[in-house]
């Protein structure tokens, strides 16, 4: 999410930087993931591990980003800080199973959940989206998995929970992180509304295949009208909190990296403009939209607020 400076950045100038599955369904699916990740999620897709998914209302017809762009341009850098690292690295570091997600703070119900469990919250929709990255370079991405807000519900938030937190793993082992320099674990945090909105989104695949550990598997966030780096992947802990949360970005550098991030062409990265954007793909930069191309369902939730202030 950084790294060189340019007036115009380009892509390639910036380096650094399931209807509800059945148990034995999931792990039929882990199997073809662990296919997949040894090849480092290159080649054909397998057949869906998910069977039928829904239909979801919140999808874009538009044409989708190649699955082998979508799964080897990537920002993880707890893999690396080049685009291809993550592809590389994580398949054969980033264990996906057993995976638990532990949730507490302001809440009647909290715990340590495994993953199946979690999930079976609601049927399993694919959602197709733009994911469009603070450093201008954005994606379109078909995307298995259930509403954060109807994941979140269970746990019984109360009136206090004012924000949910979120945390990647942080194993050194399978996160070889010392030296890249940030203050490790990758944290993130949303709004409670915003957590609620219904496109708020977490993710357990991608183009019908279980999601690659290059792309956050085995479970992530997905805020499509968000900066990407809002997205976090590989979560193991959510907690409902009073406070806006310290996150990664905005606490290793907050002029540059706002807590909201919400996409903007109106506010610039001090470093370059966000009034364009390239589409991994295409050639031609086109503009980028606000909310991008959400407001119709977001802009609600920032009535009032100056969003250059509080960007």
């Amino acid at each position: 999410m950084l790294i060189r400076h340019a007036p115009d950045i380009r892509s390639s100038d910036i380096t650094p930087r399931p209807v509800y599955l059945s148990r034995r369904q999931w792990m039929i699916g882990l199997g073809a993931f662990a296919l997949a990740s040894s090849a480092g999620g290159a080649g054909r897709a397998a057949p869906s591990p998910f069977g039928k998914i829904a239909k979801s209302a919140y999808t874009l017809d538009e044409k989708t980003t190649s699955r082998e762009d979508a799964t080897h341009y990537n920002n993880f850098y707890e893999y690396g800080l080049n685009k291809e690292d993550p592809a590389r690295n994580a398949p054969g570091l980033l264990k996906p199973r057993p995976w638990t997600v532990s949730v507490e703070g302001e809440c009647a119900k909290p715990g340590v959940v495994d993953l199946d469990d979690f999930i079976r919250t609601a049927a399993l929709e694919e959602r197709i989206y733009r994911l469009r990255c603070v450093e201008a370079w954005s994606m379109v991405i078909p995307w298995v998995g259930v509403p954060l807000g109807t994941a979140l519900q269970r746990f019984e938030p109360t009136s206090k929970a004012k924000y949910v937190a979120f945390q990647t793993l942080n194993d050194p082992k399978q996160m070889p992180t010392e030296s890249s320099g940030f203050r490790w674990p990758y944290r993130e945090g949303l709004r409670m509304d915003e957590a609620m909105n219904p496109l708020a989104f977490l993710a357990v695949g991608l183009y019908g295949d279980v999601l690659p550990a290059q792309n956050g598997a085995p479970i992530r966030l997905v805020v499509p009208w968000k900066y990407g780096f809002k997205s976090i992947k590989s979560i193991v802990a959510i907690r409902f909190v009073e406070q806006q949360p310290t996150t990664l970005w905005n606490s290793f550098a907050p002029e540059e990296y706002g807590f909201y991030a919400n996409v903007n062409p109106n506010v610039d990265h001090p470093r370059w403009s966000q009034d364009k954007e390239r589409r991994i793909g295409e050639f031609l930069r086109r503009p980028t939209l606000m909310f991008n191309g959400y407001g119709e369902q977001v802009a609600g939730l920032y009535a009032g607020m100056d969003l250059k202030r509080y960007y």
